[in-house]
C-alpha cells in the first residue's frame, strides 16, 4: 500500500472573516512536492481544516520554512484566532464492499 505524507492544519477564524481568510490562505503558486490539497470548513465558517499531501516530510518542512509560506502566514494572521497543526504518515483504508 502506498504511504502518504500529510500536513493537517485547523484554524479558527474571526466571525465573518472566512472570505478574507481564504484570499490570504491560498499560496501564490503550488509548492514543490505538494501532491494535493483540500480545505474543509464548518457550517458557521469559523473553523477551517486544510489537508495537504506531500512527496515527503522533508519537502513539506522545506515549504513550511520558506519565505513564501512565511508571507502567507503573515497575511492570514489578522483573521486567525486559534491554530492547530501536525504532520502525519498513513495510507488509504480499504472499505469493505457490501
Amino acid at each position: 500500500m502506498e504511504e502518504h505524507f500529510v500536513w493537517v492544519t485547523t484554524r479558527r477564524v474571526r466571525p465573518g472573516a472566512l472570505e478574507e481568510f481564504e484570499r490570504a490562505w491560498r499560496p501564490p503558486s503550488s509548492p514543490q512536492g505538494l501532491r494535493r490539497a483540500f480545505a474543509y470548513w464548518s457550517e458557521d465558517g469559523q473553523e477551517i481544516t486544510g489537508v495537504s499531501f506531500w512527496d515527503s516530510k522533508e519537502v513539506c518542512d522545506a515549504w513550511r520554512a520558506s519565505e513564501p509560506e512565511k508571507q502567507r502566514r503573515a497575511a492570514m494572521a489578522p483573521y486567525v484566532v486559534e491554530e492547530r497543526e501536525g504532520f502525519y504518515r498513513g495510507r488509504e483504508l480499504a472499505i469493505p464492499q457490501r
